[in-house]
């Protein structure tokens, strides 16, 4: 329930986030959100190992929403967010779960996503896009999505033991 909430706060803060700051193409702000992505590793471990399956339903059913309420192209992200789980998956299993992983880890998301969206978008020549606009997207992509990383690690911190299946460091 609790993994529900998370995800339903970050697919409405990116929504409204998304509708305050200037997402053009060559006009960024440094607060461009990836909320939703990033709750992806926040509420990774909240799924017990038997559970590993309703997380990734859970994934695809948000993106099949967000696809619906943002992008208008059924069953996009609904891929992206089963890639980006996956790569939350193996963060998890290969990486050690502290704040200052934390940093890397958003780093990893961010870099995957934006890599598989701008891989697709270049497939499909939907818009243009260089690598100078790549990087630039990734680099004003960070800064909000770290802060979101980091003060959610420290609220689930705050959340009784026995709701959660945390191993934070």
């Amino acid at each position: 329930m609790i993994s529900i909430l998370i995800v339903l706060i970050s697919v409405l803060l990116d929504g409204i986030l998304s509708n305050f700051l200037p997402y053009m193409v060559d006009h960024l702000s440094l607060f461009t959100p990836l909320f939703t992505v990033m709750s992806f590793f926040l509420i990774y471990p909240f799924f017990k190992k038997k559970d590993r399956k309703n997380y990734f339903i859970l994934l695809f059913i948000t993106g099949i929403i967000y696809d619906l309420a943002y992008t208008n192209l059924l069953f996009y992200n609904a891929i992206l967010f089963l890639i980006s789980g996956e790569v939350v998956h193996l963060l998890y299993k290969y990486l050690d779960v502290n704040f200052l992983m934390i940093l890397i880890d958003a780093v990893i998301l961010v870099v995957v996503y934006e890599s598989f969206n701008t891989f697709s978008f270049l497939i499909f020549q939907v818009v243009p896009i260089s690598i100078g606009s790549y990087l630039y997207l990734i680099s004003h992509t960070l800064l909000a999505n770290i802060l979101f990383l980091e003060i959610g690690f420290l609220l689930i911190k705050l959340i009784p033991k026995k709701y959660k299946n945390l191993s934070l460091n």
